[in-house]
């Protein structure tokens, strides 16, 4: 396994993370419902391989994901590995609720502290929660307790939300951004990945494979990339090549994803792309601006929707339009436009979503295709 510093931390932490919120499960139609099992195996055997970054969040799972993360941590396992994990912006409504919330995530851990602990999916309005209810005060005495042992946050918006929460945030020493090879100029995007490098911050990248559909990208997407590797290996290589990079997460819900990625993240280097191959990806990524996908990572932040629509699989089944047209879309989902029939126009899961998805029009689009 490879390591690299972790900003002005002190930590070295593994080029791979193990990100808990695409656990096996029991009922795939259950997000609860984890295969405690198989998702103990998985975090265990990814530890024992090197991996010593595990990161969680309250509502990963429907709020079982810090549990599971706390049984996998057993049996000596927790002194082996940094846990991080992040408090639910959405559920902050006063100053008090920091503690509340914190406390609730410890226990459910069963843990005394989090090495690790984020502002989760900061945008405009999150951070004005943070400014207006004291939290970065509330962040600097749970350090002081013990009970966490860095601060840091994730984020969600555009650049200039970026960097004023890093022009604000005193006493941040690490963040957590979207970034893959079509996501270079969007919402931190390479700028604030150099920009937040350069402050001495330690910077986790999600959404490396855009929440898989990197992995079997469209074909005129993947006729550009450089060859002789395979779509995961481009996709995670192209952020380990990144120096500004600390570590990289992924959500491995199979055995064999995780032994593909611990192989390449063992591989893993600073510079394995040539200027040439850099280019490469760069056309991929003006081919995928041009097929006005959407940019849905299968989160489930919008899971579950009050009317049951199953929206990241809507999405999903229309992304492949690119790849077979609406012959294609049919066939995989043969009752797209009465699974959109459902939305009720409510809003709720444009609230939720960390893209800002407009996903009302997103879906009224695609039911008008067909």
């Amino acid at each position: 396994m490879q390591y690299r510093d972790f900003g002005k931390t002190g930590c070295k932490v593994s080029v791979l993370g193990f990100g808990a919120m695409r656990m096996p499960l029991n009922n795939p139609e259950e997000q609860k419902d984890i295969n405690e099992e198989k998702a103990i195996e998985l975090i265990r055997h990814a530890i024992d391989c090197g991996v010593n970054y595990v990161d969680t969040a309250y509502f990963y799972h429907g709020g079982c994901s810090e549990t599971l993360v706390g049984k996998a941590l057993k049996d000596g396992y927790r002194e082996k590995t940094y846990v991080a994990t992040k408090l639910p912006m959405g559920h902050v409504n006063c100053t008090e609720d920091f503690d509340a919330l914190l406390n609730t995530q410890l226990e459910r851990l069963d843990m005394d502290y989090v090495d690790f602990y984020l502002f989760h999916a900061l945008n405009r309005d999150h951070w004005k929660k943070v400014i207006d209810f004291g939290l970065i005060d509330k962040m600097k005495q749970a350090k002081a307790a013990g009970k966490i042992r860095h601060m840091g946050f994730s984020f969600h918006d555009d650049l200039e939300v970026f960097n004023q929460i890093l022009d604000e945030y005193d006493g941040c020493e690490f963040c957590q951004i979207q970034y893959n090879y079509v996501d270079t100029d969007y919402q931190a995007g390479a700028e604030g990945l150099k920009r937040a490098a350069e402050m001495g911050l330690g910077l986790v990248v999600m959404e490396s494979l855009r929440g898989g559909s990197l992995v079997s990208p469209a074909e005129d997407i993947k006729k550009q990339l450089p060859e002789n590797r395979g779509c995961v290996d481009n996709a995670l290589n192209f952020v380990w090549n990144a120096p500004e990079v600390s570590l990289l997460l992924s959500g491995m819900g199979k055995m064999e994803q995780l032994e593909e990625n611990l192989v390449l993240a063992d591989n893993s280097k600073v510079g394995i792309f040539s200027d040439e191959e850099l280019i490469k990806f760069t056309n991929a990524k003006a081919v995928n601006d041009k097929l006005s996908l959407v940019p849905c990572t299968k989160c489930m932040y919008c899971q579950p929707c009050p009317a049951g629509v199953e929206i990241p699989e809507i999405f999903a089944a229309f992304n492949k339009i690119t790849q077979g047209g609406r012959r294609l879309v049919k066939e995989i989902m043969p009752d797209i436009e009465d699974r959109i029939s459902k939305c009720v126009k409510c809003g709720k899961c444009e609230k939720m979503c960390p893209q800002n998805i407009k996903i009302i029009e997103q879906l009224k689009s695609i039911k008008d295709k067909f």
